[in-house]
């Protein structure tokens, strides 16, 4: 079993996508299109690979949770990379910047950054392929 896909409700689909395809240049759009959710339009976008994606919708109103309060929602979430360097650096280049950095592990390398619907948005680099020294915390 695995995460096939994460839905994010959204204001503006184009400014996020900015920020993904700098995050995952070798994604695409999969397919999009124009409906309707409980009586309001919306766009909505898939990107992605053949096998996971993030599903965009255009029909968000105000702002997303504190992430600093302790307000119930989506905290963040976080894929991993095999050169973090390198997409933090496709990051900056489109215009983004660290939002905070990740904590100092012996295995592992993060960062967190904000997409532009302001949602926290993780990113990992593994120094190891033993479980226990990846999933070490200190």
């Amino acid at each position: 079993m695995y995460l096939e896909h994460v839905n994010l409700v959204v204001s503006d689909i184009p400014k996020v996508l900015t920020f993904y395809q700098a995050a995952f240049p070798h994604w695409k759009v999969r397919t999009e299109g124009s409906s309707e959710w409980y009586g309001k339009p919306r766009n909505w976008l898939h990107f992605g690979d053949d096998y996971h994606y993030i599903a965009f919708s255009d029909h968000g109103e105000g702002k997303n949770r504190d992430l600093e309060g302790h307000q119930v929602g989506l905290a963040h979430f976080a894929y991993v990379t095999n050169n973090i360097e390198a997409t933090i650096s496709r990051l900056k280049k489109a215009g983004f910047e660290i939002a905070k950095d990740g904590a100092t592990e012996p295995y592992r390398k993060n960062v967190y950054f904000i997409d532009p619907a302001g949602y926290e948005v993780e990113f990992v680099e593994y120094l190891s392929d033993t479980p226990e020294q990846r999933n070490l915390t200190t």
